[in-house]
């Protein structure tokens, strides 16, 4: 039985692989956004870590729907886009949008530059093979560049608000 059991894994596995190799090929856009913040990390964490305090450096709603800011947590912005916490460290959080068809993760960090200096960091990752074409898939990146160069700008108003 054991065996047999083995076989059909086997066979499930070669089946899944020559399904997703006839399938279209992942195309991924990654962004990678930093600024510079006059304040020590710890204070720019508390200022803009909060898995919600999204709400204020992007200028959206954002409520849990599940969990309390910990790996696992839901949230949901804008009353329409669900993401969940997948990641969390002292000074980062990384998420994912688990109904998007472009596989969507970013990852926000403070990293220290010193005692009284850090790097705000924002990284996305997103398939870009689902949209249209060409034209559409730079047109998405620059957007979500646009926003989340703004997104930066704001956190480091906010952290190095007195």
């Amino acid at each position: 039985m054991k065996i047999r059991f083995s076989g059909l894994l086997a066979a499930a596995v070669f089946g899944l692989a020559l399904y997703a190799g006839s399938a279209s090929a992942a195309q991924y856009a990654v962004v990678n956004l930093n600024i510079s913040v006059d304040r020590p990390a710890d204070v720019v964490w508390k200022k803009v870590g909060g898995y919600c305090d999204i709400a204020g450096w992007l200028k959206l709603s954002c409520v849990y729907t599940s969990g309390s800011g910990d790996v696992g947590t839901v949230r949901r912005l804008a009353d329409r886009i669900d993401e969940v916490m997948v990641g969390k460290t002292a000074h980062s959080y990384t998420y994912t949008q688990p109904g998007s068809t472009i596989l969507y993760h970013g990852t926000l960090q403070v990293v220290p530059e010193g005692k009284d200096h850090c790097k705000l960091l924002y990284n996305l990752i997103w398939d870009q093979a689902p949209l249209a074409d060409d034209e559409a898939k730079a047109k998405d990146r620059d957007q979500r560049t646009k926003s989340f160069t703004a997104a930066l700008a704001n956190m480091k108003a906010i952290a190095e608000a007195k």
